[in-house]
């Protein structure tokens, strides 16, 4: 293996860094960094020097919209997994809370997440009074799946994120999202979800569901806004983020910042053989090309082959920076799917921020259900530049190395 810094907090400052992240919700937390209608959300591994106190946490911010909830909670997810006595579990009894209030509860969940979700967490969400739940089977429509993480309150706020309904994802991996009130895009969430809903429901009757025109702008919008896939089932006036990216791309100046838990131009075809998917690829090769400085921080699970070989050829371009980020295990043991990077953000120039929930290969922009907010905020881009540098700087993120033959990652178990 190459030689990697040692990361980690001295063993004295270890266990009062355990302390404050349990003791996490149990006090009021006033910091926050927002701009008018998005608050920055953000979630660090425990036991890593990653943490910001100026940033809420998720477990925090999902808690006090379902207190705040006063007649319907909406939420869209992969899957589910809850362990006892974790962050989420407080999160569960909130949600449940709200039912019990009154509160109807809609809960749609991607049908291949049911093999990654805990039975025990299946049953305590069915088991909430005024909690309807539905499972899509979204690769009936485009061959993708529901990958998107976000979730409603009285269609009048909502979030979005890299955040799984995850215990792990509160405690043991660093991920980023955003508290929505500002309406317009509120609306567009809205309509997003109740388009998925109820394709559900005719999927489940077998009956076709109608395409949709997704919009594509003649030129960028301006100030803050939505862009989603897959085009084909994005509302009237959603953005189609497979070529809303490549524009911003190629509308970027003088440096480019991304970091995502995966990046490869192939997709996924039948039998698992992998294609050329090229959108993303070219658009960072050709911003390189004409002088854009583009750093791309991904996280050591994209070790995998054939996946490493395009990283190595894309950190061979001129211009082009690539560091891998490996998150230590915790001091309990190994973890399943856990202590890893999977936040999916962008800055470009310093004046433009892109927080969401695709990872940059295919399946993702093309035929999966994602959502991204596009941020053109300079203080935001700002904030979540210095996200960014925080993790580059560290000790956990290294150069990738084009002679080293990678071992392969194993998330599932410890090697």
């Amino acid at each position: 293996m190459p030689e990697h810094r040692q990361c980690g907090w001295p063993a004295g400052r270890l266990m009062s860094a355990l302390a404050g992240s349990w003791m996490l919700l149990s006090q009021p937390v006033w910091a926050a960094f927002s701009i008018p209608g998005y608050e920055l959300v953000y979630n660090a591994p425990q036991e890593t020097t990653l943490q910001n106190n100026d940033l809420r946490h998720a477990a925090e911010v999902w808690q006090q919209m379902f207190d705040a909830a006063h007649s319907h909670i909406d939420l869209a997810q992969f899957y589910v997994a809850n362990e006892k006595g974790s962050l989420l579990d407080g999160v569960l009894a909130r949600l449940r809370a709200a039912g019990e209030r009154g509160v109807k509860i809609r809960f749609l969940m991607e049908e291949k997440g049911v093999g990654l979700s805990t039975p025990e967490t299946l049953t305590a969400l069915k088991a909430i009074p005024n909690l309807e739940l539905r499972i899509i089977p979204f690769h009936r429509l485009t061959g993708g799946i529901v990958h998107a993480k976000y979730l409603l309150v009285d269609g009048k706020e909502a979030f979005v994120g890299s955040q799984n309904f995850d215990w792990r994802a509160l405690e043991q991996i660093q991920e980023t999202g955003l508290r929505i009130s500002d309406a317009q895009t509120v609306r567009q969430i809205q309509a997003i979800f109740d388009q998925d809903w109820q394709a559900q429901a005719l999927l489940e009757k077998n009956k076709p569901v109608p395409k949709l025109a997704g919009l594509v702008p003649k030129s960028a919008p301006q100030g803050n806004y939505l862009v989603a896939s897959p085009r084909d089932y994005n509302p009237s006036g959603v953005i189609d983020s497979q070529v809303e990216l490549p524009r911003l791309l190629a509308n970027a100046k003088s440096r480019i910042r991304v970091q995502v838990m995966d990046y490869a131009p192939l997709t996924w075809g039948e039998k698992g053989k992998r294609s050329f998917y090229a959108p993303i690829d070219n658009a960072l090769r050709s911003a390189a090309a004409r002088g854009v400085q583009v750093e791309l921080m991904v996280a050591n699970w994209n070790l995998k082959k054939p996946d490493v070989f395009w990283l190595k050829s894309l950190s061979l371009v001129s211009n082009v920076q690539l560091k891998v980020v490996t998150i230590p295990p915790a001091s309990r043991g190994f973890i399943p799917f856990a202590r890893v990077v999977h936040s999916k953000l962008m800055t470009i120039d310093g004046s433009t921020a892109w927080v969401g929930t695709s990872n940059w290969s295919g399946g993702y922009f093309d035929n999966s259900r994602n959502i991204e907010l596009v941020l053109n905020s300079a203080s935001m881009a700002e904030r979540v530049d210095a996200l960014y540098s925080q993790l580059w700087n560290s000790c956990y993120a290294e150069p990738i190395k084009v002679d080293f033959d990678y071992p392969p990652p194993h998330p599932a178990r410890e090697h």
